[in-house]
């Protein structure tokens, strides 16, 4: 990637490798690291890491570690949040944008939907599908119902305003609160539609306006690994059911 600034640090992002080791691999936390050094504008070295034959540099340079780990001139930093914390601290303005919230709540806006897909998305049995599905979808429509409200600022401009017409969790631009939720989202999407059929439903109109616009944007859309490696991650726990158990939105009021 091309430098920002002839003196800028010296930054090295490992990531987890796909299955043919050269692309990115599934995992939402490198994905979370690689969206912000991008958004950041920062000069960075991008490297995929075929865990399969686990490197020498990784028992070198993070010995136990699991990718995504970074080295910042020459200081590895192996902890997702921490390295979070830290580019943030030091790829500050007004060399690089600030990404971290107006509001709190932004940054646990929809913290609880991947704990509730795993459970309904690892579920072998057709009787409890019904209940999971309800209970995941509940997440959903409460994270919706965030996008949906406007927040102080919009209220600063149109005090009558009902309903928000943000495009990200915390106004119109992506955040720190984006690249960790992001890239869930685009497995929960990926995964639900092969393995249940669903969708996430339009009636949702914030969060479908959430993720129309997040895929607009480079530094999220080009992230995202290929669809074929988020399936092959979940293919030994994700489990299929029957059509006729499969509850369609119309049914969830």
């Amino acid at each position: 990637m091309d430098a920002k600034v002839a003196e800028g640090p010296k930054i090295e992002l490992f990531v987890k490798a796909s299955g043919d080791a050269e692309s990115v691999g599934n995992c939402p936390f490198c994905q979370r690291l690689f969206m912000i050094l991008w958004l950041k504008g920062a000069n960075f070295t991008l490297t995929t890491v075929d865990m399969k034959r686990a490197p020498d540099v990784l028992k070198t340079l993070a010995p136990g570690s699991q990718p995504p780990f970074l080295i910042y001139n020459e200081d590895v930093k192996t902890d997702t949040n921490k390295i979070e914390e830290f580019l943030e601290e030091n790829l500050a303005p007004p060399e690089y944008p600030k990404l971290c919230c107006r509001y709190k709540q932004s940054n646990g806006a929809g913290e609880d939907i991947f704990h509730k897909f795993s459970a309904y998305i690892k579920n072998p049995d057709p009787l409890k599908n019904d209940g999971l599905e309800k209970k995941f979808l509940s997440t959903l429509v409460k994270l919706d119902m965030y996008l949906e409200t406007p927040l102080p600022h919009e209220l600063d401009q149109n005090p009558n305003a009902t309903e928000s017409s943000r495009r990200y969790l915390d106004g119109d631009t992506l955040t720190l609160a984006d690249c960790n939720l992001l890239p869930k989202l685009n497995i929960v999407k990926v995964v639900c539609k092969e393995y249940r059929d669903f969708a996430i439903p339009t009636q949702l109109k914030g969060l479908t306006r959430y993720l129309d616009n997040a895929y607009k944007q480079d530094e999220f859309r080009y992230t995202c690994p290929n669809d074929s490696e988020i399936l092959s991650a979940y293919k030994s726990v994700a489990k299929y059911l029957n059509k006729s158990v499969k509850t369609e939105m119309k049914h969830y009021k």
